[in-house]
């Protein structure tokens, strides 16, 4: 099985990233990892994240009653993604033999696109439906979940969307709406039911909750503290997240 041309190209353009998993490997622990990558902890869950986001399956698996809350080990597609890191950087060592040839590869992961959007979902184009000027994409995430994305009909063009084409969503924390498990979903949002991992508080503005998908993959959301209270969100505990088809950006590889 081939690896999805998002985390191909997420290889490519954040290799440091990828590296976090030798370092799990050899580690048995996030924090451990963290600290032999340079990191802290906070990065190195967002980079594994990322990967398990970006990836079919999950990368990382988090295993409970270890030092310091649990440790954390590769899974078989991790130890398979790490394994094609470690055959591209000797390909790398071989292709970047020169000065010239490391400048020309430097210029090209500069002109690769970076962003901020805290949420990246990997997906594939299963429907596309046009209305008016705009599109409503419809896309297949990991565990056969399912979200829409309103866009431009020149934005599906020039994108060259279709169905069956890969694509990652973007979704910035701050688009994203928490509700109760009981909690009413606005009509035409995308909603998700899923797990608060982790709730961090900020000494000043909105916490940062965490919340795990039952396909593995995990969105970010910002919110008051009194919002949260409102609506009972703690770890462990169940939550919807909702978010318009408008707020979902759409990219393609490069």
């Amino acid at each position: 099985m081939s690896l999805p041309a998002s985390l191909s190209q997420h290889i490519i353009r954040r290799p440091q990233r990828i590296a976090l998993l030798a370092h799990i490997a050899e580690q048995g622990s996030i924090t451990r990892a963290a600290k032999s990558a340079g990191l802290s902890y906070k990065a190195a869950w967002d980079a594994i994240d990322e990967l398990n986001n970006l990836a079919q399956k999950p990368l990382v698996e988090r295993s409970v009653g270890g030092k310091g809350g649990g440790g954390a080990k590769l899974t078989a597609e991790g130890e398979r993604v790490l394994r094609l890191y470690q055959r591209l950087q000797v390909l790398q060592a071989e292709v970047l033999g020169s000065d010239e040839a490391a400048s020309d590869f430097n210029l090209l992961g500069r002109l690769m696109l970076r962003t901020s959007a805290r949420n990246q979902l990997h997906g594939q184009v299963i429907a596309i439906e046009q209305h008016g000027r705009n599109d409503l994409v419809r896309l297949q995430l990991a565990g056969g979940l399912t979200l829409d994305a309103q866009i431009t009909h020149d934005s599906t063009q020039r994108l060259e969307l279709e169905t069956g084409v890969e694509v990652v969503a973007l979704i910035k924390a701050g688009w994203l709406e928490l509700l109760a498990p009981e909690g009413s979903a606005t009509t035409g949002h995308n909603c998700m039911s899923g797990t608060v991992d982790a709730i961090l508080d900020a000494d000043d503005g909105p916490s940062e909750v965490r919340i795990v998908l039952p396909n593995g993959q995990v969105l970010c959301a910002l919110a008051q503290p009194d919002a949260l209270d409102a609506i009972g969100a703690a770890r462990g505990q169940a939550i919807q997240v909702q978010f318009a088809p408008s707020n979902v950006l759409l990219g393609t590889p490069v």
